[in-house]
């Protein structure tokens, strides 16, 4: 039976510049890579990777009253996203993402939140009428916003999942538990306990650390090219990444995130479920795009029948 999966998150349209590198500062270059103009954000990347997964997909979004938002609602309804529960904001516009995408693929995201800033505790409030099974949360989102829909999951007995992006040092982690899978990626781990993941002993260091403030029942770092650390408060395990051509990394932590919670929700062992998520994130850093790189359920698991985990 599917799930009903609410995203509380946020959604952005994207502007994707792709060039050969970075300019310095005060230095003009003239490019011949393209742009285009995409569906993004965190959340809308996630809420889609649970449709192509197919899972029943509630999103709690905030859009402007503009031309972005009229065209990304659109393309979640597409989705088979539930958008019952995505409000416009009438002085706002739509988020927007400027992504600089490199040659190899490395990427650098500059967010302007814009109506995502607007979405309140009543707008969490309402789309928990929807009686989702679970609870996904990101943190491009208000404070106000995140609190509350972790409040919610609470007193409602509904699992909580937390992809913990963009991180920031001063968040009150402790007001978001309990929490089934906290999953940060390196850089925010290391925001958030002050270590550098970049071995396995930093990484259960940074675990151990983190459990000082979250209750959660596994923590989950992404490790990118190095694949995933799972901690459950005794043991740890690394799972390893599947190595493929790198054309554009942009959504590949969130697409791993939705992935690896439909995977654990379906009844796979922490390790599958992990595995299957580095084979998700595999085939969109292989992609160009951002929701346009994610994959099926039937395209993940032949994938993953195709890279065995050895």
């Amino acid at each position: 039976m599917n799930k009903r999966i609410l995203v509380v998150s946020s959604a952005n349209l994207d502007f994707v510049q792709r060039m050969r590198r970075i300019p310095n500062a005060g230095e003009t270059v003239v490019e011949s890579g393209g742009y285009s103009y995409v569906p993004g954000g965190k959340g809308a990347n996630s809420a889609v990777t649970f449709a192509r997964l197919g899972d029943d997909c509630i999103f709690c979004t905030r859009l402007g009253q503009d031309t972005n938002g009229a065209r990304l609602r659109a393309i979640y309804e597409r989705e088979g996203i539930d958008t019952r529960f995505i409000a416009q904001d009438k002085t706002t516009p739509t988020g927007l993402a400027s992504i600089l995408v490199e040659e190899d693929g490395t990427n650098r995201i500059i967010v302007y939140p814009g109506a995502n800033q607007k979405l309140s505790p009543a707008d969490v409030e309402e789309a928990f009428t929807s009686y989702p099974d679970a609870v996904f949360l990101q943190f491009e989102i208000p404070d106000r916003a995140i609190l509350a829909a972790a409040a919610f999951a609470r007193e409602k007995k509904i699992p909580l999942f937390i992809d913990a992006g963009p991180a920031r040092s001063d968040f009150p982690l402790e007001q978001l538990n309990p929490i089934e899978i906290f999953s940060p990626n390196e850089t925010e781990a290391r925001v958030f306990s002050g270590i550098d993941p970049s071995n396995a002993e930093n990484c259960l260091r940074a675990s151990i650390k983190l459990s000082a403030s979250i209750k959660a029942k596994y923590t989950v770092i992404k490790l990118g090219g190095r694949g995933a650390y799972i901690y459950d408060g005794k043991y740890y395990h690394i799972i390893p990444a599947v190595s493929v051509p790198v054309v554009d990394t942009t959504a590949a932590g969130d697409a791993f995130t939705a992935a690896l919670v439909h995977f654990y929700l379906e009844g796979k062992d922490m390790e599958r479920a992990t595995y299957l998520a580095n084979c998700a994130a595999a085939i969109v850093v292989s992609r160009e795009g951002a929701y346009s790189s994610i994959p099926t359920l039937k395209e993940v698991l032949a994938f993953a029948e195709a890279h065995p985990l050895r």
